[in-house]
């Protein structure tokens, strides 16, 4: 049953359920958290170390031997050592598990070794505040999310601390120790039984307390895995920018919502692409695709753009929608001028040389989620954006490779480039005239 238990959050979400990138992104969570675990731990034994050098000494200065700096010594190696493996992801979970029980053994020694070196009855090691650090060490399994790590240490604590109390009663046969008198028991090195029973109830309801908020909390990690994937994975087939609007929407983002805005589109294609795809192998033709993309899309993210879609060997990208862009004309053309850069200085595929002719255009344009109740997609609507797509097919009868109307000169500045007016055409679907110009690198 606990075994059940322990494999479902309260979201009713198994480990086993999980693909395995999303179990990668979660032992990633848990091996930061054994780092910080780890220097945590540091922290405590370096504190330890600070006290017992700072505090008075009662005992005598002739005491042969002194138990706490070993102690101390040894929990020091033993953390460095881990926080080593925490480093190196290098901890199974059965060295957890041994860590656990390293880490109540050595405090409890520690404790233990009090009465030896003030020269004591071991009931004097019982009233040491340090027990209080035992519930350190158990909440700090909890920083792993995981709750089986915190039963552990809970029980290892409890059941070193009830042999630490046996071991005190049964020390001497003619005298326990035990009391039942309260101000007896504070005023000298008496056992009050019940105060020690308080002690262990206390570290099992800690950790009942802390296993079962690790189970709920558990669930909201492996949700918040799954959407955090989701939203990452989301953004590779739309903009990134509306993938953080999915994510963050106070309500289910339906088709039909989009905003209206004065936008550049850019249109690029591939010259030659019919031609190219007929001698090429279908696997070849897709890797030089990708290639493609790949090297056209840097400049258009690089100067604010948004790529919406990938058709085939055609790329449409939007500036000042859906990410809002002052000078979204300007960084159209710049990001049209580094494209024919690159396609000039590389080569794609198995050395193949590729062009490219691009269309730019501005004017009102609507993005927004297109598609049915089940399947959705992002893209910029109207007939400006349909104007940039003519713009790109015209460079075939002028002889160039990027084409800009009017508008788009006129709100990128006629100074910041170089433009040669091409002439006024009358764009299919349109009824008036359309003036064009190039741009000069």
């Amino acid at each position: 049953m606990i075994e059940k238990l322990a494999r479902f959050s309260v979201l009713g979400v198994s480990n086993r359920e999980l693909p395995p990138r999303l179990l990668a992104a979660m032992r990633e969570q848990q091996d930061s958290s054994e780092i910080l675990i780890g220097w945590i731990q540091l922290g405590v034994v370096v504190t330890f170390a600070l006290l017992y050098t700072l505090a008075p000494k009662t005992f005598s200065e002739d005491v042969e031997f002194a138990p706490v700096p070993w102690v101390l010594a040894v929990y020091f190696m033993f953390t460095v050592m881990r926080l080593f493996l925490a480093h190196k992801q290098r901890l199974p979970d059965w060295l957890l598990y041994i860590s656990v029980v390293v880490d109540i053994t050595l405090l409890f020694v520690l404790i233990w070794t009090f009465h030896i070196q003030y020269g004591q009855p071991p009931s004097f090691y019982l009233k040491a505040p340090t027990l209080l650090y035992v519930f350190i060490f158990i909440a700090l399994r909890a920083l792993r999310f995981e709750a089986r790590f915190v039963t552990a240490a809970g029980c290892v604590a409890a059941l070193g601390w009830l042999l630490m109390v046996l071991y005190v009663v049964t020390d001497n046969a003619q005298d326990s120790m035990v009391t039942r008198d309260y101000v007896v028991y504070l005023t000298s090195n008496s056992v009050l039984l019940g105060a020690e029973f308080d002690k262990i109830i206390s570290i099992l309801m800690v950790t009942v307390i802390l296993t079962i908020a690790l189970y709920r909390a558990r669930g909201l990690l492996v949700q918040s895995v799954v959407e955090s994937t989701a939203a990452r994975d989301l953004s590779r087939f739309v903009p990134s920018e509306i993938a953080q609007r999915v994510k963050t929407a106070d309500h289910e983002m339906i088709a039909g919502e989009g905003e209206v805005r004065d936008t550049t589109v850019l249109f690029a294609d591939v010259e030659g692409f019919t031609t190219l795809s007929e001698n090429m192998p279908p696997t070849d033709l897709i890797n030089t695709i990708n290639e493609f993309c790949t090297a056209v899309a840097e400049p258009i993210e690089r100067f604010g753009g948004v790529i919406n879609q990938f058709q085939g060997d055609a790329i449409l990208a939007s500036f000042n929608l859906p990410k809002t862009d002052e000078a979204h004309a300007a960084n159209a053309i710049r990001s049209a001028i580094a494209i024919q850069d690159i396609l000039r200085s590389r080569r794609f595929g198995k050395d193949i040389a590729l062009k490219s002719r691009i269309g730019i255009n501005t004017g009102i344009a609507v993005g927004g989620l297109v598609g049915t109740v089940d399947r959705l997609s992002y893209t910029v609507l109207g007939d400006d954006v349909n104007l940039a797509a003519r713009l790109e097919q015209l460079n075939k009868e002028y002889d160039t490779q990027i084409m800009i109307a009017e508008r788009t000169r006129q709100l990128a500045g006629p100074d910041q480039f170089r433009f040669k007016r091409l002439g006024s055409v009358r764009v299919r679907g349109r009824q008036a005239d359309t003036v064009v110009y190039t741009v000069l690198s």
